[in-house]
């Protein structure tokens, strides 16, 4: 089992459910070190201290706040860990809201609550049971590693799960990238919805989705640790240039789909691009959101 990242407790009303956090994740990347290539000898990154030119060593390490450029306010991880916030101690429920209602961008890193004892089994089951009723997820908020967070809490496999969530105001607007406005047509935009469905699945149990990448990597790595030559890889099919015919391209692509997936590709053809003068788009005025500025804003980390 995962080691356990943080404990404290689920602080529901006035129901406190105690928990361990661990990590529900896992992260199989190669990792690659750097080396000395005349040598192969390890290239590592020391710390040195600006004012005396000298390395230091992990004891001699603290955390600061730089609040100008000469004044640097120290803060030590004790300061940081008898903070007077109820969060510091337990996650604390704040209200349940509708997962739709949750933007996916602000959802992060996910982490398994276990009961820490036999007495979190009961109000554990009891608030577990009740998100899984209401089909909703509760937006919580909790203190670590010397900040505030807010976090969404919902049920998977009879565990409940705690994903780190992002602030509003860490949320970039989009606005500037959005492209020129341009005309669509009915028959361009069904096109579109035929390909979706041509693409469709149940889940995502299928071994195209694995990591291709680290697999050839690790093939890379045992020919070479084998001494002979590593695999040649498959060239990836060319893409084609810049689409001209948007219609031709969404019928071509459906074809496509279809076969790999075994179906007749001269089923349901999409229509053809209809040869009679478009209707202009509605005109809509473009709206500017004025920008806001964050006077006094409170730093996420310190």
């Amino acid at each position: 089992m995962p080691r356990t990242v943080w404990s404290g407790a689920i602080s529901f009303g006035l129901v406190t459910v105690p928990i361990n956090v661990q990590s529900a994740t896992e992260d199989h990347s190669i990792r690659f070190h750097q080396y000395h290539l005349e040598d192969m000898g390890r290239v590592r990154v020391r710390k040195f201290c600006e004012v005396e030119g000298r390395e230091v060593g992990t004891e001699e390490i603290g955390k600061g706040y730089q609040l100008t450029k000469e004044q640097v306010i120290p803060i030590s991880d004790d300061e940081l860990r008898d903070l007077p916030l109820p969060t510091a101690k337990a996650i604390e429920i704040e209200a349940f809201v509708p997962l739709e209602s949750v933007d996916p961008i602000r959802i992060g890193e996910g982490y398994y609550l276990q009961p820490s004892a036999q007495v979190a089994a009961k109000p554990y089951k009891l608030l577990r049971m009740a998100l899984a009723r209401s089909s909703k997820v509760a937006v919580a908020k909790y203190a670590w590693s010397g900040r505030e967070r807010l976090g969404l809490l919902r049920v998977r496999d009879d565990v409940i799960v705690l994903h780190a969530m992002r602030w509003p105001d860490e949320i970039r607007s989009p606005e500037e990238l959005l492209p020129p406005p341009v005309e669509l047509t009915d028959e361009e935009i069904d096109g579109a919805l035929a390909l979706m469905d041509s693409m469709s699945r149940d889940d995502l149990d299928d071994p195209e989705f694995r990591d291709a990448y680290t697999e050839a990597v690790e093939q890379i790595i045992e020919a070479k640790r084998e001494h002979r030559e590593p695999p040649k890889m498959a060239e990836p099919e060319e893409k084609p240039g810049q689409v001209v015919d948007l219609m031709a391209a969404l019928n071509e692509s459906v074809q496509k789909a279809r076969t790999s997936r075994g179906e007749d590709a001269d089923i349901h053809k999409l229509p053809k691009k209809k040869a009679t003068k478009k209707q202009p788009a509605k005109k809509t005025q473009a709206k500017k959101a004025a920008t806001k500025k964050t006077s006094g804003r409170r730093p996420r980390s310190a």
